[in-house]
Formats: C-alpha cells, sequence, structure tokens
C-alpha cells in the first residue's frame, strides 16, 4: 500500500530559533527518510491551508483571532512554553491543512495511509487556548474535516506522545463520536491525563488515559497499549484512526523519561494497522507532535513509517 507523505518546506518557516520545537526537526527526518531510499516509496503530497471555518470546528474565532494577532505583529513569544514569528499564523493554518489533505488522501475509494510532516505540533491546542508549542490542534481539525467532508461516524484518536493531549482531550470531552485514547508520562506537564478523565455527558467513556510513571520499561508500555486498543474497539470500532505520533516518548528525549525504542514504535504502530483492516478498511493518519532529540527523532520515525508501509 502506498503511503502519502504530507510535507511542505514551508513548515521550516515557523522561526523558533534554539527552541526545542526547531525546523531542524523536519529536516533530519527527512535525511532520515532518504538515507536508505524510504522516501522513494511514499507518495508526496503538498497541504492546503486550513480555512477559518476549518478552524472553527475545534477552536473559538477570538483564540484564532488573538494567535493571527500576535503573529502579524511579530511578538516572540504566545505564551512561556511557546514561541512564535511573524510567519507562524500562516504555517499553523497549514499543519493543519496538512492533516486535512492526509483525511482527503486515506479517504480515497481503496482506502490508504498517509504520514504528515508537519510543524507546529497541535495537541495541546485547546478551543480557547494555544499553549505548549501548539497554535492549532492539528489532530482535531483532521477529525472534525473528515466528519464534515466524508460523514466518518467513528474517529479514533490515538495519542502516544509523552505529553498528555490536553488540547484534544478537551475538544471531544462531551462527543460520543471521536474517542480520544492517550499514553503518558504522568505526572508530566499540562498535568492532566489522569485514568479517572474519562469525559462527561454523552462523550463519557469515550476518553481513555494510560498515565505511565518515569521510567517504564517498554515492553511495559507496549503491553499497556495494546491491551487498551483492544478494549477501545470492542467498544468504538473505529471509521478512521489518527496517530498523534510523539516520539518524545523515545528512551533518550530530552523531554520525557519514558523507554520506548524505535521497534516499539513500530510494534505499536501495526497493533493500530490490525484494528485499521478491520474496521477502518486500514485507513490511518500519523501525524508528528513532539519528539526532541536530533540523534534519534528520524530513526524513530522512520520505524514508525516502515510499519505503516
Amino acid at each position: 500500500m502506498a503511503i502519502s507523505l504530507i510535507y511542505d518546506p514551508a513548515y521550516l518557516k515557523h522561526t523558533t530559533g534554539h527552541h526545542p520545537e526547531k525546523a531542524r526537526r523536519l529536516e533530519v527526518i527527512l535525511e532520515s527518510l532518504e538515507s536508505d531510499g524510504l522516501s522513494n516509496r511514499l507518495r508526496n503530497v503538498e497541504p492546503v491551508s486550513a480555512g477559518i471555518g476549518d478552524l472553527l470546528r475545534c477552536h473559538r474565532e477570538p483564540m484564532v483571532a488573538h494567535v493571527r494577532e500576535l503573529c502579524e505583529r511579530g511578538a516572540p513569544y504566545l505564551d512561556a512554553d511557546t514561541q512564535i514569528s511573524r510567519e507562524s499564523y500562516d504555517v499553523a493554518r497549514l499543519a493543519a491543512g496538512g492533516a486535512m489533505t492526509a483525511v482527503d488522501e486515506v479517504m480515497k475509494e481503496d482506502g490508504g495511509r498517509a504520514f504528515c510532516l508537519v510543524r507546529p505540533p497541535g495537541h495541546h491546542a485547546t478551543a480557547d487556548h494555544a499553549m505548549g508549542f501548539c497554535l492549532f490542534n492539528n489532530a482535531a481539525v483532521a477529525a472534525r474535516y473528515a466528519q464534515a467532508k466524508y460523514g466518518v461516524e467513528r474517529v479514533l484518536i490515538i495519542d502516544w506522545d509523552v505529553h498528555h493531549g490536553n488540547g484534544t482531550q478537551e475538544i471531544f470531552w462531551t462527543d460520543p463520536t471521536v474517542f480520544y485514547f492517550s499514553t503518558h508520562q504522568y505526572p508530566c506537564y499540562p498535568g492532566t491525563g489522569s485514568s479517572g478523565e474519562r469525559g462527561a455527558g454523552k462523550g463519557e467513556g469515550f476518553t481513555l488515559n494510560v498515565p505511565l510513571t518515569a521510567g517504564t520499561a517498554g515492553r511495559s508500555h507496549r503491553d499497556a497499549f495494546r491491551d487498551a486498543l483492544g478494549h477501545i474497539q470492542d467498544k468504538f470500532p473505529p471509521d478512521l484512526i489518527i496517530i498523534s505520533a510523539g516520539f518524545d516518548s523515545r528512551r533518550g528525549d530530552p523531554l520525557g523519561d519514558l523507554m520506548l525504542d524505535d521497534s516499539d514504535f513500530a510494534e505499536m504502530t501495526k497493533e493500530v494497522l490490525r484494528v485499521s483492516e478491520k474496521h477502518a478498511a486500514g485507513r490511518v493518519i500519523g501525524l508528528l507532535e513532539g519528539g526532541y532529540n536530533l540523534d534519534l527523532l528520524g530513526g524513530s520515525v522512520k520505524s514508525h513509517i516502515r510499519a505503516l508501509l
């Protein structure tokens, strides 16, 4: 099965200087994919920018306007953690649009898989606030787009970033049509993601958090992931799966203390594919979130994409 690689050099224009979330992250991934010819097996697809209406399915208008205004006047920071530049608003719209482009690719008649090599990341962005290196919530925008354009009934968002995706959880907190599942280091930034957080109202039971302590062995992490995924598919057979693929859960990442190796990402990807082949016509989108060790990031992403192939 061909894999669509969603990428645009414009993603490098979100200028952050020496911040951990820097343009060099994407460059080392591209270099790794090219080093052994893996890039030749991918179908390169240019993203489109998300429209304002696409963003407003997930974010409130004052939040979008605030991000735009700060970028247009050249503010250096959105908050203490999140560095921005004049180009960041447009690049963030292109990142969210990249996730939408991936939806278009995998929703073709024969199904498919895609990987979004995008930045800035998105899973901390809530309906009202950009935060934690994130401007707009790429995974959430993609899920709502799939529902609006293609009538997708059940979207499963799987988040294996070392940090909990508080923004994604909040956006779908009362929604039974989008299941949010996260494994993450706990307690850790942003402080959310306890096992007791399960959604509310009609969405109760459609959020599943598997908090892990620092130093959790890769095998234990992978077993917990597999077991949870098995329970989810029994309750919520998905029509589309989006992975918030944060590779800062890898052993050796400077922003986390989990112990996954590249082989673990490959095995977790294969577990996701088994669910997708059974329920979702093989439709899986991998969406880059974190990952900040520049010596390791390319290999981790390569393991994920090889498994998708």
